[in-house]
């Protein structure tokens, strides 16, 4: 019989992180759950080493899928999503972890909500530093805290949840295909806004469930993403929102578009006038002060 969730993992060289994700994955209360980790390219026997000194419960639920070159990280999540036989899937990256009860709470909502595409946890963001193999922590803060909900609206902005932090329904993938492999990055940030655009989604729980770990100063193998490929993330981002433009004109033309332009130019305008004079009007009593001091001592 199939598991309820699938997990999939995408790795390459990097045995620390994923010792510590297969303890995050093996901790969980809910057990329901098969492990995909497809090796993109890695040093032969790397994974398997790893994978071998892990707990039997990941061992005996745990497939491999090797690639002997790496093909990118979204061609990696499609070869797991792929092979994942799970109702429910979530793609748990090698250097992030989850709460003992993220798993189970994710399928409890979602077998009370049969409505839902998915939901999202709440994230943490933990400040780490590699040395060798030891982890160790720098800090923590709440990503987005005073956001109500995964919203479309604030999707536009910027991707508001990471894979590690979403469960979601199989059947996704039949309505939107996989992740779009042409991308270099932000695969995720296009697939969940068009996951928001056919519904709405909720977080599980006010408290966070998931960790997202992340090296400020990590390069190399040691480095996340949104770090380390910084200027593949901005160039990434113009781009699609570049295409996306230019569909809209072409749909609607450029009236509209140019209007707005105009609005938001003015609107910026007033603004930066508005703060000059604010700035001025805060300056002139210590402008005054300062003529009174300096005429004092001059005397």
């Amino acid at each position: 019989m199939p598991p309820l969730v699938s997990i999939v993992m995408r790795t390459k060289d990097r045995p620390v992180f994923v010792r510590r994700a297969l303890r995050s994955i093996g901790s969980q209360t809910h057990t329901d759950w098969e492990l995909i980790i497809v090796d993109d390219g890695g040093a032969p026997g790397v994974v398997d080493a790893v994978v071998a000194e892990s707990s039997p419960l990941v061992r005996e639920r745990t497939r491999i899928i090797s690639h002997p070159v790496s093909l990118g990280r979204w061609q990696a999540a499609n070869a797991g999503v792929g092979a994942a036989r799970g109702d429910l899937l979530v793609l748990h990256d090698d250097d992030d972890s989850w709460a003992p009860e993220f798993l189970a709470r994710a399928a409890a909502y979602l077998h009370e909500h049969p409505d839902r595409l998915g939901v999202v946890s709440r994230i943490e963001i933990v400040w780490e530093q590699r040395t060798g193999d030891e982890l160790r922590e720098l800090g923590r803060e709440a990503f987005l805290p005073e956001s109500v909900a995964p919203l479309l609206m604030d999707q536009q902005r910027f991707n508001q949840f990471v894979p590690i932090a979403f469960v979601y329904r199989r059947e996704l993938h039949e309505r939107l295909g996989l992740y779009d492999e042409s991308l270099p990055v932000v695969g995720d940030w296009v697939f969940n806004t068009r996951v928001l655009e056919l519904g709405a989604l909720e977080y599980l729980d006010p408290a966070p469930l998931v960790y997202w770990h992340q090296r400020p100063s990590g390069i190399g193998v040691d480095g996340n993403s949104v770090i380390a490929a910084s200027e593949d993330h901005r160039r990434t981002d113009a781009l699609l929102r570049d295409e996306e433009f230019r569909r809209l004109v072409a749909r609607e033309g450029a009236g509209a578009a140019l209007y707005f332009e105009r609005r938001l130019r003015e609107t910026e305008e007033l603004m930066k006038r508005e703060f000059a004079a604010l700035r001025k009007e805060a300056l002139h009593p210590l402008r005054s002060a300062y003529r009174r001091l300096r005429n004092r001592f001059q005397k």
